[in-house]
């Protein structure tokens, strides 16, 4: 079996893929149809709509197939994103690359594989609109031209939401609008010498919330968390959930020493949170906590990385 190769751009495709905040979010209508479309169009018993993250391939939409996400060395469309063109493998236990591929020798069988790769508005390949069959099969000149429309219609939707800078779920600003303000205030305090703290946030054991009590008690997590930052912080701070269970917080005019004693009271408040809502387990949370020295970090991008270490830290600290 051949993994497929890592792009030379795998950082800021990486980047790009984040920041669309679509990452394990719920299926979508807008997705779901084109995949319908396709499905029906090709005559497969597999569609999807395939985001390859650093270490797996996850389905933003998926007809056919029993899984949410594959790992990544053995997905088809990690090598998919790897061209400009549909990556297609007409029997793939003939293609030496595939052939003893444990999604090729076992479920879900993949003979036929076609997968057109997913451009962000900036260029970026995030990910394949893909066909499946189990059995052999070759697609025609037309039938290239046909899902190659198809992927640019998920495309457009993909590029709509990059363009919205509000989170759907938590309706806070999601990482685009966080960024747009969040410049001018790194900018602002930049110039007049104003402290600037700035705190990652990342929930603790929230996937166990996910898998223990279903995927809409984790929003509900997630919409609780975001109720709690708007009634805890203060009007001057700028937060946002930046992706997944994810979230952050930039606290201006405020020393690190202060904006710490902000979120113990946060935590506090959250954790009461929590048991009027009478939930079955606790909403807590790690952070990174950066006092911000302009010289040392000249752009809010680093700062934000920094502020992300340390909060990947403090949770290794804690396991």
């Amino acid at each position: 079996m051949q993994a497929p190769s890592t792009p030379v751009n795998e950082d800021s495709r990486l980047k790009s893929l984040k920041e669309l905040d679509i990452l394990d979010t719920q299926p979508e209508e807008r997705f779901d149809r084109i995949t319908r479309m396709a499905k029906r169009l090709f005559d497969v018993p597999i569609a999807l709509v395939s985001l390859v993250d650093e270490n797996r391939q996850w389905f933003k939409s998926c007809f056919g197939v029993d899984a949410s996400e594959t790992p990544r060395d053995i997905s088809f469309c990690g090598h998919a994103i790897l061209g400009d063109e549909t990556f297609q493998i007409e029997d793939a236990l003939s293609d030496p690359r595939f052939a003893d591929n444990p999604l090729v020798t076992g479920y879900p069988n993949i003979r036929f594989y076609a997968g057109h790769p997913l451009s962000t508005p900036d260029g970026e390949k995030i990910g394949t609109l893909c066909i499946i069959d189990t059995k052999p099969k070759s697609l025609s000149a037309d039938d290239l031209i046909a899902l190659d429309d198809l992927a640019v219609m998920v495309e457009q939707e993909l590029a709509a939401l990059q363009l919205a800078s509000t989170d759907e779920l938590t309706c806070i600003s999601n990482r685009r609008g966080f960024m747009k303000l969040a410049d001018y205030s790194y900018a602002m305090c930049r110039r007049q010498k104003i402290s600037l703290a700035i705190a990652y946030m990342d929930l603790d054991q929230f996937k166990p919330i996910n898998d223990e009590h279903g995927h809409a008690e984790g929003d509900r997590a997630l919409k609780l968390f975001a109720e709690q930052m708007c009634g805890s912080f203060r009007e001057s701070d700028l937060f946002a959930r930046m992706g997944g269970d994810e979230f952050v917080v930039l606290f201006t005019d405020t020393e690190a020493a202060d904006a710490k004693e902000i979120l113990q009271r946060f935590a506090a408040d959250l954790e009461a949170a929590a048991e009027e809502n009478k939930l079955a387990y606790k909403l807590r949370f790690s952070f990174g906590l950066l006092d911000v020295d302009f010289a040392a970090f000249p752009s809010i991008e680093s700062a934000l990385e920094q502020a992300d270490q340390l909060m990947y830290q403090q949770k290794s600290c804690q396991r």
